[in-house]
């Protein structure tokens, strides 16, 4: 039957990481591709007390259709959780529950990319936000990351180049902290900048900050929605990373004007989020669960990356370079001599190890000798050996 589908459904691509993991889900093989939490962490029996819970004692509640900016007791939690931030001025109508981060990501390309949008993106990107946003037609113009984040001189040259030919993008999207998937973390003076560029440039900036609570080492750094003095950052969160991801429960952050509108798009998509699982969080939260939670995630997470680093020290050839995360999921490898990943990945199957080709993390094309490397979700044991074989396949080539 010819079923005459929109026009847009011509820039759906399927996400290459969900094939790629297709033909990792072998026992014998040891992943680092998925970005997966450690299933091991999830508070399942604290989680199963809160879910009773609220069902016990708000049934009317938890089963009913909810607001659509969320429930309103999780919504005074964010609030809190925001302004331990360093956030001052934040309530309640500042908040959009979403029904995980990624919605949240599909809500503001929804409400802000029309057909032909230029956006800025860092190079590489969360391969996720392109599947979402090339929908809407966008069209991106990537900026590239070194061990401290964005280029933001690069931006500025390509932002002043832009606007001689009369083009204003209309938005800047950035993973500044624990970048997924290079793992880097923007410094203080590069975000400050960020926000320059912004402020002179009249362009909103998409904070995605998923992995922010997850730090292993170092000094924390402010998030730009905190340091934004003129409303102009848009901010992304999720409990994914900090409970779990079947949750399916993120929020956005942002201006007043932004969240009405954007409440209207959530509206016209799923009414609201699960109310029974928006309840079961805000009352994990309110007995102290999460404050308990988040630093356990840390020390294990903290744990498997250091074993990362050793092992690669210990077995990868010289030549093979890597990002230094000191947080997040993720560590970025680049293989030297234009070894290309995805040409390499059959043989990489092969050896019995699995990894995420770089180039799925570029719009346009680059990448094409880097990977990106999990460590949350395999064991000690399982990045040891997974890391040797993954060097003995670099050294046969």
């Amino acid at each position: 039957m010819d079923w005459n589908f929109a026009s847009r459904t011509n820039r759906m691509k399927g996400s290459v990481i969900r094939e790629l993991l297709a033909l990792t889900q072998k026992p014998e093989i040891i992943s680092f591709a998925g970005g997966l939490p450690d299933p091991t962490m999830f508070p399942v029996e604290q989680f199963n007390e809160c879910m009773t819970h609220v069902i016990k004692t708000i049934p009317s509640i938890v089963f009913q259709y909810g607001e659509t900016p969320g429930y309103k007791p999780l919504r005074e939690i964010i609030v809190e959780m925001t302004k331990k931030e360093g956030v001052k001025d934040c309530t309640i109508d500042n908040i959009c529950v979403t029904t995980a981060s990624q919605q949240g990501i599909d809500l503001v390309g929804k409400v802000m990319i029309d057909e032909g949008d230029v956006v800025i993106v860092e190079g590489p990107t969360y391969l996720a936000t392109l599947q979402a946003w090339n929908v809407y037609g966008a069209k991106y113009v990537t900026v590239d990351l070194d061990d401290e984040g964005m280029k933001v001189d690069e931006l500025e040259e390509k932002l002043e180049a832009m606007k001689k030919v009369g083009i204003r993008p209309k938005m800047i999207y950035t993973i500044p902290t624990f970048q997924n998937p290079s793992g880097v973390t923007m410094t203080l003076a590069r975000r400050k900048k960020l926000l320059e560029l912004a402020y002179r440039y009249n362009i909103p900036i998409i904070e995605d900050n998923p992995y922010g609570d997850l730090r292993f080492t170092g000094e924390p750094t402010p998030s730009l929605y905190s340091l934004d003095t003129r409303g102009m950052v848009v901010s992304l969160k999720t409990f994914s990373k900090i409970l779990a991801p079947g949750l399916r429960l993120g929020w956005i952050v942002a201006n007043k004007d932004f969240i009405a509108k954007v409440l209207m798009a959530k509206q016209a998509s799923d009414l609201n989020s699960p109310v029974i699982t928006q309840a079961a969080v805000a009352e994990f939260a309110k007995r102290g669960y999460i404050d308990q939670h988040v630093p356990k995630i840390c020390e294990a997470y903290g744990k498997k990356r250091q074993e990362m680093e050793v092992a690669m020290k210990k077995y990868l050839p010289q030549g093979v370079k890597w990002t230094n995360a000191e947080g997040g999921m993720f560590i970025w490898a680049t293989v030297p001599n234009g070894v290309d990943t995805t040409a390499l990945f059959p043989k990489a199957i092969e050896h019995k190890v699995a990894y995420i080709v770089g180039s799925a993390f570029y719009p346009y094309g680059g990448g094409e000798s880097s990977m990106r490397l999990n460590f949350s979700f395999p064991s000690l044991t399982q990045i040891d050996e997974g890391i040797k074989r993954l060097g003995d396949l670099i050294k046969s080539i």
